[in-house]
């Protein structure tokens, strides 16, 4: 079964801490100091929040899967829906080791559709470059540029 995921940056962590542990009703699963998830199942969403992008808002919207044949087939319906597919194998981002692809929709919002593999414990991967600030969120690649993560 799918899980819709959707990935807010915030300005302060805490604050939304606060403010969407009791719009859920429950404690984040997984703190860190510049990241927090919730695991829900009613809804059925991955929902994550970090202070680690330059601009606060949605930063990115996805779909998890449970297993490699599910992704298998999420992966192909992206390359009906578009030609800049960026495939992402066994990167980490967000305190887990993941298989993902991305996509950007027609109004330039970035899609996510991955595979957990398993937890680590860092938040990504450095791939910070020149125009690129280090603590810039790993995920949410720029299609067509090398990817974050």
């Amino acid at each position: 079964m799918k899980r819709f995921h959707v990935h807010v940056s915030v300005k302060d962590l805490q604050d939304g801490v606060r403010f969407y542990s009791a719009m859920f009703g429950q404690q984040p699963t997984v703190v860190k100091d510049d990241y927090a998830k919730w695991m829900l199942d009613d809804p059925r969403v991955n929902f994550a929040i970090s202070n680690r992008s330059a601009k606060t808002g949605v930063d990115h919207l996805g779909i998890q899967v449970e297993n490699a044949g599910e992704l298998t087939g999420v992966e192909a319906d992206l390359h009906r829906a578009s030609d800049a597919v960026l495939a992402q194998p066994e990167t980490v981002c967000c305190y887990a080791q993941s298989n993902k692809y991305w996509v950007q929709d027609p109004a330039g919002i970035a899609w996510e559709v991955f595979h957990t593999l398993g937890s680590v414990p860092v938040f990504g991967e450095d791939h910070s470059t020149s125009d690129t600030p280090a603590k810039a969120a790993c995920c949410a690649p720029v299609l067509g540029k090398a990817s974050c993560c």
